[in-house]
């Protein structure tokens, strides 16, 4: 992967180390917010919806068809959606969350709980929002990058981005509405942000039962490649194979701590 100056990074050349270190199954993509609509309708290539979508959808129409799709609030079902992006207030009524007592919530009071945990992107600011294959350079440079992985690649992914000024990354689950986990925390703050796909990203997303999914900025997912190429010289790399849970394991330990 080669950084064309400090500031752009060759978006190609990064998901092709990509799928090299992680041998991924699902498009990476990226996702912009505009703050005017024409902005994001000049995008080249750029799909329009003719229905009414969930975000999830919306995501997947990149991920799993290679598709650039931009939206507005009124392409999307409901306030949930348009809120976690921010293009619907989060106001009184939608931190109530009425919709879901007695659905996803035994009373009022855990639903408005739910609502209040999530990592939303406030309203006003953006009237837009695009994704697109991360590799197409049509979001150049996207806000974040979204990365569909299994558990055993998205822990390599994970020790990339700690090789080198590593921090504990602490994430939390919401349950249901579990992109604001991943696409509304990165977003909102900018940090990378893990998340288990909920049962609306499963059902309607199409996102299948092993995958997780880590949102970030394009420079983590920079940061985090450099850090596979670095475990990879030294034996740690994807597929992790399995040693055998009856061997003896100072043959296997000695291969990658051979100079301890």
């Amino acid at each position: 992967m080669q950084q064309q100056s400090e500031d752009r990074i060759d978006l190609a050349g990064l998901v092709a180390d990509l799928n090299s270190l992680l041998r991924l199954k699902t498009t990476v993509i990226g996702m912009k917010l505009f703050a005017r609509a024409a902005d994001m309708e000049a995008i080249p290539k750029i799909r329009r919806p003719n229905a009414i979508h969930t975000t999830d959808q919306i995501v997947s129409m990149a991920a799993r068809l290679g598709w650039t799709v931009g939206i507005t609030a009124d392409d999307l079902v409901g306030a949930q959606c348009r809120a976690v992006i921010g293009l619907a207030p989060q106001d009184d009524k939608w931190l109530a969350g009425e919709n879901y007592v007695g659905v996803w919530h035994g009373t009022a009071e855990d639903a408005r709980k739910r609502q209040e945990a999530l990592d939303v992107v406030p309203f006003g600011h953006y009237q837009a929002l695009a994704v697109s294959p991360l590799a197409s350079g049509r979001l150049d440079p996207p806000d974040i990058c979204l990365v569909y992985a299994t558990p055993g690649q998205m822990i390599i992914l994970i020790n990339g981005l700690q090789y080198t000024g590593y921090k504990k990354f602490e994430w939390g689950v919401v349950g249901e509405t579990a992109c604001a986990d991943s696409w509304g925390r990165a977003l909102k703050t900018g940090e990378p942000s893990l998340s288990l796909p909920c049962y609306a990203e499963r059902r309607y997303g199409g996102v299948p039962d092993e995958e997780m999914l880590m949102a970030l900025k394009p420079e983590h997912l920079a940061k985090a490649t450099l850090g596979m190429k670095a475990l990879a010289k030294n034996g740690l790399r994807y597929p992790i194979p399995p040693y055998g849970i009856q061997s003896d394991v100072r043959a296997g330990m000695g291969v990658s701590y051979a100079k301890k």
